[in-house]
Parts: structure tokens; C-alpha cells; sequence
């Protein structure tokens, strides 16, 4: 007869997470799952205790009576499972603290809108992320940063890298500047075209050496310093470049005009220095990305390479 109440410690976060947000779309996001594990965590949670937690309603889920009364129940054990998973790993490890975490900055923008962020401060409570988001590249040697997601190759023997994904950039144009100049019909044809240019920290980018390399006559009708410099010159007509593929993918007024170049398909590396590997917090955001590593893909890269 007690068997029925054996249930997974782990649902009563699905419950929270429902019962807080009043939809399993939210609860999903704020735990970044999806809706449908949400839905069906929540039913085998009803079927083990044997009652209904919520009603279904077309605006959402709402508490049963039931529901209402093992919420604040549930809320106490969260805070009791919090206080333990705080103080284990605080005697064990010490994880607690900063990790300064480097990115360019589209790709920043885009860690920082979803939801992973949140997931790994959910695991681990003490430490917080901290993202520096710039194009210039951070020296780890110097303790600019901890980590690094960087698309150059790392040329320090004292970095330890690991490639996450492979970033493919292509070659656009906005529709203004096509309308203005037309398009090229081929590579060769850029050189008599306006381009926009990488400059200062972006100056040796792959994309601005095969740039120079293919269009060396072409008229240089704007100079950017970063990539959403570069992004907003495309966009505003001013000429033609190189860009990464998910900065334009929901852009109706940019249009691709030649991809599938192999030296624009750019390695993207998580890199940490060798000392270090071996620090708690450090390990701890690596073995994180290591075991989100789609995700992570995903946010650096966009579902551009994914057959349907």
C-alpha cells in the first residue's frame, strides 16, 4: 500500500516550476527542458501520488486543492535540498565564486538570452558566470578571463583547447545595396563592389583575410571594429561582407549571396589556460559545456547545419 508514494525527488522541481510559472511552455524554459518532458514529469507525478496536482485549463495549469496544499510543502524541501547541495559542495570543493567567461559578442548575446546560464547556476548555486563580451581577444595568461570561446585557432601552447563546434559564415548583402548596385555573380565580381571591412581587434579575422585575399581592389565602404559593427553595415546597405550565418538567419533584408566556403567555415574552441584545468569552478563550467554540448552548439552556430 505505501508503495504508490515512492516518487522521484526530482518531479517536485516540475512541480514547483509549474505551479510558479501557471504553464508548462514557462516551467520549460525556466528549467531548459522542453515542454513535453515538463508534461509528462508532472502526469507521473500525479499517477505515483494517486491525486491531481493541477487543473488544466486553456490559460494554463492551475493548482488543485491538493496542489495548493503540497506546494508550500514542496518549497521546503527545495530549500532544504538547496541548503545541502550548498553546504556539500562548499566543504568538498569550495565551489563558490566568479568564472569570467570571454566571448564574441553575438554569440554572448545569444548565451545569454537562453536558458543555459540559468541551468548552470542551478547546478551549481555558489559560483556565478560572468560574460565578457568583446572581439578583442582576452589574454587567459593574464587572468583577463578564465575561460574562452574563441573562433582562432589557439596559438599558446599553455591554452588547452577543445573544439565545440564549427561556425559557418557566409557572404551577404543587403537588399538596398543590391537594388542600388546589384549582386555579384561570382567571387571574382566582389572586387568591383563596395565591401565592409574588419578592423582594429577583428583586423586579422579569418573572414577579413579572405576578404582582402578575394576582393583586394574593392572599394572599402565601411570599417568595423566588432561584429555587430559588421552585421548593422550589411544591413544598412553600405556594401557586401562576410558574416556568421545565425547573426542574419531571421534578417528578411539581408541576402545570402555565397556560402559553402570552406575557409569560412570557422572552428569555434572553448579554451582554458593549463593552470587552470584543475581549478574547481573552471572544471566545473567545461564539464557543464562538455555535457550540454548540443545546446551549446546550437547558441554558438544556430540550427544552420542541421538536416531537417
Amino acid at each position: 500500500m505505501h508503495n504508490h508514494v515512492m516518487f522521484d525527488w526530482n518531479d517536485l522541481r516540475y512541480f514547483l516550476a509549474v505551479a510558479r510559472h501557471g504553464s508548462t511552455i514557462q516551467a520549460a524554459k525556466a528549467l531548459g527542458v522542453n515542454q513535453s518532458t515538463v508534461q509528462r514529469r508532472i502526469a507521473a507525478l500525479e499517477r505515483q501520488l494517486g491525486r491531481r496536482l493541477f487543473e488544466r485549463r486553456p490559460e494554463g495549469y492551475r493548482l488543485t486543492r491538493v496542489g495548493g496544499q503540497l506546494l508550500p510543502i514542496a518549497e521546503r524541501v527545495e530549500t532544504d535540498v538547496t541548503d545541502f547541495t550548498r553546504h556539500s559542495a562548499s566543504s568538498v570543493t569550495e565551489l563558490a565564486g566568479t568564472i569570467r567567461v570571454t566571448c564574441p559578442e553575438t554569440a554572448g548575446y545569444r548565451i545569454m538570452r537562453s536558458p543555459i546560464l540559468e541551468a548552470f547556476h542551478a547546478r551549481y548555486p555558489g559560483l556565478r558566470v560572468e560574460m565578457i563580451m568583446v572581439d578583442r581577444v582576452l589574454d587567459l595568461a593574464k587572468g583577463e578571463a578564465d575561460i574562452a570561446f574563441r573562433t582562432s585557432d589557439p596559438k599558446d601552447d599553455a591554452l588547452v583547447a577543445r573544439k565545440v563546434a564549427e561556425v559557418p559564415w557566409a557572404v551577404f548583402a543587403s537588399r538596398a545595396y543590391i537594388e542600388r548596385r546589384g549582386a555579384p555573380k561570382s567571387l571574382d565580381e566582389i572586387g568591383s563592389h563596395d565591401v565592409v571591412q574588419f578592423d582594429g581587434p577583428i583586423a586579422g579575422h579569418p573572414g577579413a583575410n579572405w576578404l582582402r585575399r578575394v576582393a583586394p581592389q574593392a572599394r572599402i565602404a565601411a570599417r568595423c571594429t566588432s561584429t555587430p559593427a559588421l552585421v548593422l553595415a550589411v544591413k544598412s546597405g553600405a556594401g557586401i561582407s562576410p558574416l556568421p550565418v545565425i547573426t542574419v538567419e531571421e534578417e528578411p533584408d539581408v541576402v545570402r549571396l555565397f556560402d559553402s566556403i570552406p575557409e569560412l567555415r570557422l572552428p569555434f574552441y572553448l579554451l582554458i589556460h593549463r593552470d587552470m584545468q584543475r581549478t574547481p569552478r573552471v572544471r566545473a563550467f567545461c564539464d557543464f559545456v562538455v555535457s550540454d554540448m548540443k545546446a551549446f552548439r546550437e547558441l554558438l552556430v544556430g540550427r544552420t547545419d542541421r538536416t531537417a
